[in-house]
């Protein structure tokens, strides 16, 4: 059964303590929040302030998605704001090994994140220091993108290369997830699907969280 991982970047933000609260009595398992910086992806969202908040709010994993350039610089930031997982891009870290190390020391668990275009083999030698790996299925910067299809391949071969070094790596997939397809990326290996507008913009988010549960 996969985790479900909302994203609040779906939310509306003049209503955030009952998206908060929905969450909560909801069969969602994590916060997903979305932090981007006009610079690596074209459009800025919120920074730790928002994240402390989220934190204050619930006691599900607060899942961090830094699309940001020099993530090294706000690591901690994210730390004490509350984060639990924190994701960096693999296009964004050229001292990638270093960067993981970091989140790491800090108490945090660390994901890499990997744009529609990046191969996932490039993560082979970084895997086993990792927990989890986040497939993009639209480009990164804005929400309500249709799914790439061939993410589908990608998720594939990234769960064999998990196996095949007998790790405990989980996958994410982010961006255009439905109840349509759900399914179909479980099946190809996804642990987690993180759902915006998915769920937000639903007549009724808390069923449809227990929809993409129950597939």
């Amino acid at each position: 059964m996969a985790l479900i991982a909302p994203s609040l970047l779906a939310a509306d933000f003049l209503q955030l303590q009952a998206a908060c609260d929905m969450l909560n009595e909801s069969e969602a398992d994590w916060f997903h929040l979305d932090i981007m910086d006009g610079r690596f992806v074209p459009n800025i969202s919120y920074g730790p302030m928002l994240v402390n908040f989220f934190r204050k709010t619930t006691t599900k994993i607060c899942d961090v998605h830094l699309m940001i350039e020099e993530p090294e610089r706000y690591a901690e930031a994210f730390k004490e704001a509350g984060a639990d997982m924190l994701t960096v891009h693999y296009e964004a870290c050229p001292h990638l090994h270093r960067n993981i190390q970091q989140i790491k020391s800090l108490g945090m668990q660390a994901g890499i994140a990997l744009n529609p275009h990046t191969p996932v083999e490039l993560l082979k030698d970084i895997l086993q220091d990792v927990d989890m790996v986040l497939l993009m299925s639209v480009n990164p910067g804005f929400g309500g993108q249709s799914f790439i299809p061939h993410t589908i391949n990608k998720i594939k071969r990234m769960r064999e290369m998990i196996d095949e070094q007998l790790l405990n790596v989980k996958i994410e997939i982010d961006g255009g997830v439905t109840l349509d397809n759900a399914q179909m990326i479980i099946e190809a290996g996804a642990d987690i699907l993180v759902a915006g507008s998915t769920v937000f913009k639903a007549k009724d988010p808390i069923q449809t969280i227990a929809a993409l549960k129950a597939i």
